[in-house]
């Protein structure tokens, strides 16, 4: 009985031994994959990134994680054309991460996450100094809806509109704002120019190949963006 105690015991030292050296080993691993983040994007501030599964060690033996985490409480800059905005609450899990053998380039077979938009860059992504974007409360279904403001000028005469409007995702890159309607109050022309000062397309750029952008809720404090992936290439 004395010599099975010690077995065991002996068992249980290299067992704390071996989850020791594999905590340690994730633990290294989470910050090196942070600071490559940080200095790949540019961040200002470093991201959350957390490995789960276990044992790591042997994920890495096999060159494929589950699961990983990448939390970004600061901000990522976006592409929209000819100007860049900042998304920030960028959120994002990753499934089945397959790494190359020189670990130099990773790709996910399934991502997805979260990014929050706020008003103020949702008005930088208008391309218009005198455009504003805001909260526009519900509609009649309960959906959220946004308030989109502009100078428009109409023979001769400048005024400020504002017209409800509703934001959704097409072709997987674009957040679409459109008016529901627009007030012509008789004078010609007034629907065409307000709907030029209210109404964009906004293609996002600079995500990882793979990464699309999937369904857009507006709320009070700004836009959320689902976001959703397949073969996601990581270093791209």
């Amino acid at each position: 009985m004395r010599a099975i105690r010690r077995l065991l015991i002996a068992a249980i030292i290299l067992a704390a031994l071996f989850m020791g050296a594999d905590r340690a080993a994730v633990y290294f691993a989470e910050s090196q994959v942070a600071d490559k983040i940080r200095s790949s994007q540019g961040l200002s501030g470093t991201p959350d990134v957390s490995i789960k599964g276990f044992p790591f060690l042997t994920q890495v033996a096999s060159s494929q994680l589950d699961e990983v985490e990448i939390k970004l409480d600061g901000g990522v800059t976006a592409g929209t054309g000819d100007r860049s905005i900042t998304v920030s609450g960028f959120d994002a899990t990753l499934h089945d991460v397959r790494v190359d053998s020189s670990y130099t380039s990773a790709t996910a077979g399934r991502a997805s996450g979260t990014a929050h938009l706020t008003y103020e860059e949702l008005t930088k992504a208008t391309g218009d100094p005198d455009a504003t974007v805001g909260y526009g409360g519900k509609d009649t279904t309960g959906g959220n809806q946004v308030k989109v403001s502009g100078k428009v000028t109409v023979m001769g005469q400048t005024s400020q509109q504002s017209v409800v409007s509703t934001v959704t995702v097409v072709n997987g890159d674009t957040v679409r704002v459109r008016a529901n309607e627009v007030p012509a109050q008789g004078i010609p022309g007034l629907e065409r120019k307000i709907r030029e000062k209210t109404d964009f397309d906004r293609k996002i750029t600079g995500l990882p190949r793979g990464i699309k952008l999937d369904t857009v809720v507006a709320t009070p404090n700004g836009i959320d963006i689902t976001l959703t992936g397949t073969d996601v290439n990581l270093t791209g």
